[in-house]
C-alpha cells in the first residue's frame, strides 16, 4: 500500500489514548459481538469497550498481564473476561463473523470455497506447555497451523507441538474447520502436504481437493509463488501483535485465543476504514 495523505489520516492513532485502543466506528462493528450482562445478580458495572481495549493491548504490545496501564479495568477483571470468551468460542464466532462481513464488503460470498493452508513454527518460553522440536526450521515451540480465505482473512487456526509434521497435523485441521465453513473444500497448499498420506486420513471427511502450488526447480532467488504468498502474508498480518512474537502461553487455548484476538484487531480496523469511505 503506498502510504498518502488519505491514507495517513486513515491509518492514524495519535487521537486514541493508546494506539491499539478501538476508534468509536471499530467500536461499533465489534459492539453488537459482545455478550450482555447476566440476568439477575449483581448489575455489570465495567464497561465492555474497556475490556476489549485492555485485551487488544496486551495483544499488540506483547506485555504481561501484571503490567496492565492502571487506565484499563483490574487485571483480573480483564483476564476473567478473557479466560470466558476464550473457553466458551466466542474470540473464534467473533472472528468468523467478521470474515464473513469482510468477504462481503469485498464483493465474495459470505462463506469461503477455497482456502490456503501453512504453518508457523515459534519459539516457546519457560511458561512451560506442550512443545516439540522442529527439525526443519530449528526451532524449538510450537507450531500455528492455520487456513485463509484467498483474501488472506484468517478463517481458522489451530496450535500444536512444532514435531508434527504438517500433513499430520493437516487432518485434524481441515476436519475441525468444515464444521464452521462447510462450504470450503478446495485447499493451496506447499510441497509438505504433498503425497498420498494426508488424502487417505481426509477420506470419509468430505470431498476433499488438495492442489499442491510447488516452486519451480529453475527458479532462483526469491520468487512469488501463486496463492502461497496470501498465507504468508497472513502471518505478517498477525506478527503486528507482538503478542505471537513467541509463544508466550502456557495452554494451547490462551495460544489460539490470541490469534483470534490478532486477527479480530486487524478485520475490525478494515472493516471500520471501509465504512468510513462508504
Amino acid at each position: 500500500m503506498a502510504w498518502t495523505d488519505i491514507s495517513r489520516a486513515e491509518h492514524n492513532r495519535d487521537r486514541l489514548r493508546f494506539p491499539s485502543d478501538l476508534t468509536d466506528r471499530e467500536w461499533a462493528v465489534v459492539a453488537p459481538l459482545i455478550p450482555g450482562p447476566r440476568h439477575g445478580g449483581r448489575p455489570r458495572t465495567t464497561a465492555m469497550r474497556n475490556v476489549m481495549e485492555a485485551i487488544l493491548f496486551i495483544a499488540s504490545s506483547g506485555c504481561p498481564w501484571r503490567m496492565l496501564p492502571g487506565e484499563f479495568p483490574p487485571v483480573s477483571t480483564v483476564r476473567g473476561y478473557f479466560y470466558a470468551w476464550r473457553d466458551s468460542g466466542l474470540l473464534a464466532t467473533i472472528n468468523q463473523l467478521l470474515v464473513m462481513t469482510a468477504r462481503e464488503l469485498a464483493g465474495k460470498h459470505a462463506q469461503p470455497t477455497a482456502g490456503i493452508i501453512d504453518s508457523q513454527s515459534v519459539k516457546t518460553t519457560e511458561s512451560g506447555g506442550v512443545c516439540g522440536y522442529d527439525a526443519g526450521k530449528k526451532i524449538k515451540g510450537r507450531k500455528r497451523h492455520i487456513i485463509t480465505d484467498t483474501l488472506g482473512f484468517l478463517i481458522f487456526v489451530r496450535v500444536h507441538r512444532a514435531d508434527i509434521q504438517d500433513r499430520d497435523g493437516a487432518p485434524d485441521l481441515l476436519k475441525a474447520v468444515r464444521f464452521r465453513h462447510p462450504w470450503l473444500r478446495h485447499v493451496f497448499a506447499d510441497g509438505g502436504y504433498a503425497g498420498d498420506k494426508l488424502k487417505g486420513a481426509m477420506r470419509g471427511h468430505g470431498c476433499w481437493t488438495i492442489e499442491i502450488v510447488k516452486r519451480s526447480d529453475t527458479a532462483k532467488g526469491f520468487v512469488v509463488l501463486p496463492r502461497r504468498w496470501v498465507v504468508e502474508r497472513t502471518f505478517a498480518w498477525l506478527g503486528r501483535c507482538r503478542r505471537l512474537a513467541k509463544n508466550w502461553e502456557k495452554s494451547i487455548e490462551s495460544a489460539t485465543a490470541f490469534a483470534h484476538i490478532a486477527s479480530i484487531r486487524m478485520l475490525t480496523r478494515r472493516i471500520a476504514r471501509h465504512c468510513q469511505n462508504v
